[in-house]
């Protein structure tokens, strides 16, 4: 196991001394970002900053290094958002500066995903992502859809208000096997419910894995409606999709 004094990028320590608490994750992080070379950890500092031209020159000096995409992608973009996911999660920062490392990471992501698209890398699955019917909010979805994105997923963006039939025309079109449906709002959380039973009434429940999740939601209320996951933000909704997708975590 690594240990914190390994990793050389002394904002990278500081921001895991002070932010992040729970053992799993701390040693989950520790081993990711020792493993990263000097410049990797800069890229993911530039990220944790927000600092958007500063992620765009990094990542795009890295490439032109001869530094793989996918290690550019790995332990310097993803590894940063990791760190934005926790903070944003035990509210240490908010949606603001969840934007500004969000646009960071989109920055990085333009000069990566050229390259993996030309590679010819299998991506780790499809997903259909949109907040359900009644609901407007969606900061969260779109947090999860860059950390998706950057992990590898092709993504299929269904936006805000969506409609049971809006969900099953788009599985069924890109023929994707995972789902993830956001609410933000107590009064629309039951239309996670109504969706699932569209797909039952649809014949088509046993043919895509369901994630749900947003702040009222809870692992109890995502078990009563009958969804195969839940992920309490966006690095659970990663972690999640990759386990029902059988990728290695």
């Amino acid at each position: 196991m690594a240990e914190l004094a390994e990793i050389a990028n002394n904002f990278i320590r500081q921001e895991i001394e002070e932010y992040i608490e729970r053992a799993d994750e701390r040693r989950r992080t520790i081993d990711t970002l020792a493993k990263a070379s000097p410049r990797m950890q800069e890229i993911a500092a530039a990220l944790i900053d927000g600092d958007n031209e500063l992620t765009d020159k990094l990542t795009r000096e890295a490439l032109d290094a001869g530094v793989p995409a996918l290690e550019v992608m790995d332990y310097g973009l993803i590894a940063g958002m990791g760190i934005v996911g926790i903070k944003f999660r035990q509210n240490f920062i908010f949606v603001p500066e969840v934007l500004a490392c969000a646009r960071a990471m989109k920055a990085g992501m333009a000069h990566i995903e050229p390259i993996l698209s030309a590679s010819g890398i299998e991506p780790a699955g499809k997903v259909i992502m949109g907040t359900v019917k009644g609901d407007l909010h969606d900061i969260g979805k779109n947090l999860c859809i860059m950390m998706l994105r950057g992990s590898g997923f092709v993504v299929i963006d269904l936006g805000v208000d969506t409609s049971p039939d809006r969900f099953i025309d788009a599985v069924q079109e890109h023929h994707a096997p995972l789902l993830g449906m956001s609410a933000l709002l107590t009064t629309t959380m039951p239309n996670m419910g109504r969706t699932i039973e569209a797909f039952i009434d649809a014949d088509l429940r046993d043919e895509v894995k369901i994630m749900v999740g947003g702040a009222p939601v809870t692992q109890d209320f995502a078990d009563d409606m009958g969804a195969d996951g839940y992920g309490k933000d966006a690095v659970a909704c990663v972690t999640l999709a990759k386990r029902l997708m059988g990728v290695a975590v």
